[in-house]
């Protein structure tokens, strides 16, 4: 508290410092900006009364003159306080300006096809991939996979190996550097950014919530829903359970970024956002990383029931949470190093083996020859 309260009098104490200077600036510009107008209307006065007294010009004609230099004067002042005024917003202004101005990294293209995905068939094809910051070395190169419609797909592999930049690529979050993704044969840089995300439910390992009732926050997987056919889909999430004890219940206003309700409950939010959006293609990354082992159990039944007929792509580094999917593929370092059933990678003693005896208390020989002891571990 200490350290935080000394960095904290530090910054104000240079706030203060600046407004202090700034202050004496503005007062010595509006000085010197009074003895000119002031100098200029004394001028016109004597020149006034030099003339009347001397060359006989009449007294209205002063009069009129005294009048228009104090109009002239007065606009003056006001014009040097507008542009003062013009100058603070412009300096306010200047970094929203530099933002605004910034190219997105990812663009539409000029004239785009129309999305015909309805089978969520998705490929890789000989990809490679750089991060801005990192030119010089790929995280992907000559990344080469297909998932088949309706095939549940697994990706495990120690942090850093590329899984969430997989999806981020499907996604178009990011663009790729060489090679193409493709959707149901459509490659998606052919596509309006929309139009292929609106074929994806997502699920990411940050649940994004708006300062919304949770009504709304359901709701946005798809506008159109009804509040029965919310209240159906937050029952089969497990949502309903928490939702139905708060005060207000489905009207509950859940704070920016959801900071009203637990992880656990957030994520059981978006999840339910993802079953009613209905998509052809479902991406759960990290989807149950904040809830604990029995309300997992419980969700798990809920995502295979939106999986059954989808392309899944599922991120977990909970092992027990992938192991009944068609196909496992371990990713390290950018590159496929194994892919195949749970069965199969445990057979193979491989890095999946590994990190599955890491996970199930090292017991590999008995879970490789028979994976019913798995599901009780």
């Amino acid at each position: 508290e200490d350290y935080e309260q000394n960095r904290f009098e530090k910054a104000t104490d240079r706030v203060h410092q600046a407004i202090h200077k700034l202050s004496i600036e503005v007062l010595k510009t509006e000085a010197i900006s009074h003895l000119q107008t002031n100098g200029f209307q004394i001028l016109a006065l004597l020149f006034g009364l030099l003339a009347t007294t001397t060359y006989g010009i009449n007294v209205g004609v002063l009069y009129l003159a005294l009048s228009y230099t104090q109009a002239i004067v007065g606009r003056l002042w006001q014009f040097s306080r507008i542009m003062r005024n013009v100058n603070r917003s412009l300096g306010d202004a200047t970094e929203m300006t530099m933002i605004l101005a910034i190219e997105p990294g990812v663009k539409d293209p000029a004239t785009p096809a129309i999305a015909l995905i309805n089978r969520g068939e998705v490929a890789f094809k000989h990809v490679t991939f750089y991060y801005p910051e990192n030119m010089h070395s790929p995280l992907f190169q000559d990344l080469d996979f297909k998932i088949k419609p309706g095939e549940k797909v697994g990706l495990v592999g120690p942090s850093g190996g590329g899984k969430t930049t997989i999806t981020k690529l499907l996604l178009r979050f990011m663009d790729i550097s060489e090679g193409e993704i493709t959707i149901d044969n459509q490659a998606i840089t052919t596509l309006k950014q929309s139009d292929v995300r609106s074929h994806i439910a997502y699920v990411s390992q940050e649940p994004i919530l708006f300062h919304r009732s949770l009504m709304e926050n359901v709701r946005y997987g798809r506008l159109n829903a009804t509040d029965q056919e919310i209240k159906a889909i937050a029952k089969l999430a497990h949502a309903d359970e928490f939702i139905e004890k708060l005060p207000h219940g489905y009207d509950t206003m859940v704070g920016e970024r959801g900071v009203k309700l637990s992880g656990g409950q957030r994520q059981r939010v978006v999840i339910a956002r993802a079953m009613l959006k209905n998509a052809p293609i479902l991406v759960l990354d990290e989807a149950t990383s904040a809830l604990d082992s029995e309300s997992e159990v419980l969700i798990q039944e809920a995502l295979w029931r939106l999986m059954d007929g989808r392309t899944a792509i599922v991120i977990a580094h909970r092992l027990s949470t992938i192991q009944k999917m068609d196909r496992i593929i371990v990713l390290e370092d950018g590159k496929i190093t194994e892919q195949g059933s749970h069965k199969e990678l445990l057979g193979r003693n491989g890095s999946y083996a590994k990190l599955w005896a890491h996970q199930s208390g090292g017991f590999i020989e008995d879970l490789a020859s028979d994976t019913e002891p798995c599901e009780t571990l």
